[in-house]
This record gives structure tokens, C-alpha cells and sequence, in this order.
């Protein structure tokens, strides 16, 4: 269904998520009639990273192949993700907080009090593990991509250090559905509720990104520069 040749208006009629993806490439609109080739070539994005991630967001549990990862650039998956990380902490986080101030005020203290420490408590966590990722994982990403050689640092160590803040987002999901007293107003319940769904659902591709797409491919990069975790080791 995707392809290069395809024309980039047509890219978020699969799926309006990619318009998301789009943007976080650095893409802008006004496509025209070009194509996906000729939209990332003007951009300076290489578009099998564009096509990839689309594929991620279209199909469940996708899986790439060895060829489609080294077709991707490294440096544009680093891209999508640190604006991924903007997206997040610049819209989606500050809309989510809104709705649930917003709905808090319709319910008791004690359960607003609860809910407000348990979501401020995700809230650092997730960006706790943004800026751990912002400040050592995307600076060591660039540098092997440019061929420069770090001995203070190895993807594996992003595995060892990489938090899992879907249990709790989960958790956030399932105490205002469940545990919330029925004087709470159940319109804003639900607005809060859609906006952690969909927080949820990009949170797991991003997730899926940072895993399955980019350790892979430091790890061959770290492999063609003699980087490897057990090189070092032995060094």
C-alpha cells in the first residue's frame, strides 16, 4: 500500500495518525501532487524512513525487515523521535492535563487528590525519561552515525536504563474509568479518557520506534565501527 511513488496527500488517507508522523519528520504541507520521493528529497528526508514508520502506525504488530532498516536513516528516526518528544510535551501532555484539572473540579477532594498525585507522579517519570534520552541516547545516536568512535557509552546501556511508563499511563487509565464516584462529571471523564487513549496508542509506537527500530540500528552501526558491547568489553 505504500510506496515512493505514491503521492504524499495520499499517504494520511491510510491512516490520519500519519499526519502526525509527517509533521515529526520535518515535513511541511502543500504537497501538491508530488510524491513521497519528491516531498523527502526536497526535505532532505530519506524516504524509506517516512514509508517505515507509516507502515508502523497502519499495521498491527508490524514487523520490518532487515532490508527496510537499512535502507532508513538512522538520523531521521533521531529526528521523528525528538519531535515525538515535543509533540508530547508541548500538546498532548499540557491537553491532558487541562481535561483532568477540568474534571477534577467536579469531583471530591480526596479523589482529586489521589488522582493529582498519581498523574503528576507519570508526568515526571515521562519526562525524567525524555530528557535521559534527549541528553545521552540522541547525542551517542548522531555521534556513531557520523562514524566517531565513544567509549563511554553503548546502546546496550539505553536498554538497561530504558524506564517502561506504559504501566502507568495504564494504571492512569484504568482509575479514572473504574474508580472515579459518579458525582464526577462523566462528560469530562471521557474527554480525559480519550486524550489518554490516544496518548496511549503513540506512546506504544514510540516505544516500538525506540526498540525495534533504533537499538537495531545502532547496534549494526556500533557493529561496523568495532563498537559492540562485547568488543569494549574485551578491549
Amino acid at each position: 500500500m505504500f510506496s515512493a511513488g505514491m503521492k504524499m496527500a495520499e499517504v494520511p488517507d491510510v491512516d490520519h495518525r500519519l499526519l502526525g508522523v509527517i509533521r515529526r519528520l520535518g515535513l511541511k504541507f502543500g504537497f501538491g501532487e508530488k510524491t513521497v520521493e519528491e516531498v523527502c528529497a526536497e526535505a532532505g528526508v530519506n524516504p524509506h524512513t517516512l514509508l517505515l514508520i507509516s507502515k508502523i502506525y497502519a499495521y498491527d504488530n508490524y514487523v520490518p525487515s532487515k532490508e527496510e532498516l537499512s535502507r532508513s536513516s538512522m538520523l531521521d528516526i533521531v529526528t521523528y523521535l525528538h519531535n515525538s518528544h515535543d509533540f508530547y510535551t508541548g500538546i498532548a501532555l499540557g491537553n491532558l492535563d487541562t481535561a483532568i484539572r477540568a474534571m477534577m473540579e467536579t469531583c471530591d477532594e480526596k479523589h482529586s487528590r489521589i488522582l493529582m498525585r498519581f498523574y503528576d507522579g507519570y508526568r515526571d517519570e515521562i519526562l525524567k525519561h525524555f530528557e535521559y534520552e534527549e541528553q545521552t541516547v540522541f547525542p551517542y545516536i548522531r555521534t556513531i552515525a557520523d562514524g566517531q568512535v565513544s567509549d563511554s557509552y553503548d546502546i546496550d546501556q539505553y536498554e538497561e536504563n530504558h524506564s517502561n511508563v506504559d504501566e502507568k499511563l495504564n494504571d492512569l487509565k484504568s482509575i479514572v474509568m473504574k474508580y472515579l464516584p459518579p458525582e464526577c462529571d462523566n462528560n469530562l471523564i471521557q474527554d480525559v479518557l480519550t486524550y489518554l487513549y490516544s496518548l496511549e496508542d503513540d506512546l506504544g509506537k514510540h516505544t516500538y520506534i525506540e526498540d525495534d527500530i533504533l537499538v537495531p540500528m545502532a547496534m549494526a552501526r556500533e557493529k561496523e565501527l568495532g563498537l559492540s558491547a562485547a568488543g569494549m568489553k574485551d578491549a
